[in-house]
């Protein structure tokens, strides 16, 4: 089998690899850790060190070509789960590939681009293409059909090349990548914790370990040994004098065996060779294991220590035969547990050369039962109500173990179950008011009494439902005064300024402030379906200055990418980009465009709505398209063709009579017509090739489409 080789542009570095270690790992005392703390001390180090928060575009691509180049020939990026030279027909299974063939849109099939190894969707949230979406050390070339084949499939055990495994629901990477891939998902979830579980990335077992790791990678990391290929991306990485290097380390890839001393399994390589020893005798056995102050989810344990010829470092706990969690004291309160349940707990010590002690004799204790219902859920407020649905949002219940869920009741009939604190409801007929209440509950089924009820009523059907401005583009460039935002009224009808605000929370701290009145300027209104454009006063990009609405000096226009922005109405947040009271670089360098169906503003910030674009990036701004239609029946029917165009004529099936304009990609109006069944196309061979929206409305109802001219 051919094993990964190292980019020439690294050779130099491989010689000083245990220095650049030694340095980097500093402080950390390995023959004193083992378990949870160990892990914390590396989650610590390489959080802390990661200080260049790369672009999706460009940076990863450019990292990439530098990190991933093959040594027999600098031209070409190296493919995972590739295995073969390109000497058959099958270009999926290519090794190499000509580093400047970037999938860019416009190079076929034969490209490669960034494989998200732990895949975006099964994050939680949805990893996107910034922060861990963005994170080079799980990101690498791969040719994009063999990529688009792995889809977001979780790892399984496999043999031979890169393949579909377990029926087509999981993905082998291959034999020769598979070290690499556990690598890369250890890395991810000591860097990202919750944000990254293993326990969903790939199929596997961690009832051996403390934690959501899995026996999966950690096979893995023994079977396939770490190769050069691996070293000289963490070499290049580490290194900040590297312009799309991220300053911080993959410590699984310095010494694999790191993996056995956090979560155990078989030996690892030790590449560091300081937990190889002589010393092959364990420490004596826990003894006097007590267990008290029992509640619902909790269990406190104390045990007298052992004792170990050189030093005991840590010590294994077991419930029913299953590693719970690690400690390296001799007491600890075990959380997280089943109410009314009773455990068999073991506990056995373990040393530096992780010699490990028979476990303790065991003791049997139970949590308490749990017979507290919640308490009543509160505030109950129904908003973005149309004809047919409404969003109700409320305060979250207390319990003393946890509230797991919520049941909610329309005219006193159960409809709907959710663990949110806000929940949209459907199917609802026109013109008719609504009472609403709802409970709390918790795993042991008690429930508290439901609330007091609130009156909704639906809309008469013409309104689409939106009420309320949000923000639908934010800009916030590589240097310079170039920051803007875009607001969006998707509603069908004109919204005054008057009460609307932007505030800004200054580098995750503090409270909201800096306010900026948004009817300060000459304009007042929003129409419907229009933007409203804000930018730094001193910004010199023309995209900008021609579509601004308003021009602000300094605060809040002088956001950066850990400053929270929120749009304000009478007071009270509506809308949100970043988050309160976190300092963490969210969009640093980078525009964010909201994804076109969201159409209602969102007082918690979610990635997932939204689309990334690089830095200074500035001709999305003053035009925004949403896909929210007020009757989905007026469009039931509804088709536009071809799509793409390349004829002189776009025809339309309707079911009754519309209005068509067509915009370009800077918001001119460059076609209008009326079409209907009997006359049901546009002349367009007076378009020039590119992108543009369609605006079809009818008498209740209107969509937003895109076509392409070619």
């Amino acid at each position: 089998m051919i094993k990964k080789l190292l980019s020439l542009c690294f050779l130099l570095f491989i010689t000083f690899i245990s220095f650049s270690q030694e340095a980097y790992y500093n402080g950390i005392e390995f023959l004193n850790l083992s378990g949870t703390p160990l892990k914390t001390a590396l989650a610590t180090r390489i959080t802390t060190t990661h200080t260049t928060l790369l672009s999706y575009t460009p940076g990863v691509w450019e990292a990439s070509k530098t990190t991933d180049l093959n040594p027999s020939n600098t031209g070409q990026v190296i493919l995972i789960y590739g295995w073969e030279d390109g000497n058959d027909t099958d270009i999926t299974n290519d090794k190499f590939r000509d580093k400047s063939l970037q999938d860019n849109g416009s190079n076929g099939n034969y490209v490669w681009n960034r494989e998200h190894v732990y895949s975006k969707s099964l994050g939680n949230p949805n990893l996107g293409t910034s922060g861990p979406g963005a994170d080079a050390h799980h990101l690498r070339p791969a040719d994009r059909s063999r990529n688009t084949e792995r889809s977001n499939l979780p790892f399984a055990e496999g043999s031979g090349n890169s393949t579909k495994v377990n029926s087509g629901t999981a993905w082998y990477p291959g034999d020769e990548w598979k070290g690499d891939v556990a690598r890369m998902m250890m890395y991810m979830y000591v860097r990202y914790g919750d944000v990254c579980l293993p326990t969903v990335v790939g199929v596997g077992n961690s009832g051996s370990t403390p934690d959501a790791m899995i026996d999966l990678f950690l096979k893995w990391n023994v079977e396939d040994p770490v190769s050069d290929l691996e070293k000289g991306r963490n070499t290049f990485h580490a290194n900040t004098s590297n312009t799309y290097a991220q300053g911080n380390r993959n410590p699984f890839i310095d010494n694999p065996y790191l993996a056995t001393r956090i979560w155990g399994g078989d030996d690892a390589q030790d590449l560091w060779g300081i937990f190889v020893s002589g010393d092959s005798d364990a420490p004596t056995t826990p003894t006097d294991v007590v267990a008290s102050n029992q509640t619902t989810t909790t269990i406190d344990l104390s045990w007298t220590a052992s004792t170990d010829n050189v030093a005991v470092t840590g010590y294994n706990i077991y419930f029913d035969g299953s590693l719970k969690t690690q400690t390296n004291t001799i007491s600890t309160q075990i959380t997280n547990l089943t109410p009314g349940t009773s455990y068999a707990i073991e506990i056995e010590a373990k040393d530096q050369y992780n010699n490990k002690s028979a476990k303790s004799t065991a003791i049997n204790s139970a949590t308490t039962t749990d017979t507290t219902a919640p308490s009543i859920p509160t505030n109950l407020v129904g908003a973005n109500i149309s004809g047919t649905g409404f969003k109700l949002s409320w305060t979250a219940s207390t319990d003393d173990t946890a509230v797991t869920g919520y049941d909610i009741f329309v005219d006193g009939n159960l409809t709907i179950s959710t663990t949110n604190l806000n929940q949209t409801i459907t199917g609802l007929t026109i013109s008719t008011t609504y009472a609403i209440t709802l409970l709390a509950k918790d795993a042991s089924n008690n429930k508290s009494a439901q609330s007091s009820a609130i009156n909704i009523t639906t809309t008469d059907g013409v309104s689409n439902g939106v009420t309320e401005l949000f923000f639908s583009e934010y800009v916030e460039p590589n240097g310079g005064n170039n920051k803007a935002l875009e607001i969006m009224n998707a509603s069908t009808s004109i919204i005054s300024l008057s009460g609307y605000s932007i505030k800004k929370q200054t580098n995750g701290s503090g409270a909201w402030g800096d306010e900026l009145l948004l009817d300060s300027g000459t304009v007042k209104n929003v129409n419907s379906n229009e933007v409203f454009v804000i930018i730094n006063g001193a910004s010199d990009a023309n995209d900008l200055l021609d579509n601004a609405d308003l021009l602000a000096s300094g605060s809040p226009l002088n956001f950066n990418g850990n400053d929270a922005v929120g749009l304000f109405k009478d007071g009270v947040l509506l809308d949100q980009i970043g988050v309160f009271d976190n300092s963490s670089d969210y969009a640093k360098n980078i525009t964010l465009r909201r994804k076109s169906t969201i159409v209602f503003p969102n007082t918690t910030f979610d990635l997932n709505e939204w689309d990334a674009y690089p830095e200074n990036t500035f001709d999305g701004i003053g035009n925004h398209t949403t896909t929210l239609a007020v009757n989905d029946f007026d469009f039931a029917s509804f088709k536009m063709y071809p799509n793409p165009v390349s004829a002189t004529t776009l025809f339309f099936t309707i079911d009754k009579e519309a209005t068509v304009k067509i915009y370009n990609v800077l918001g001119e109006l460059v076609k209008s017509k009326t079409i209907s069944n009997s006359n049901n196309k546009i002349n367009i061979a007076n378009l020039v090739k590119g992108i543009y929206l369609v605006k079809v409305k009818t008498e209740n109802s209107f969509i937003t489409k895109k076509i392409i001219k070619l």
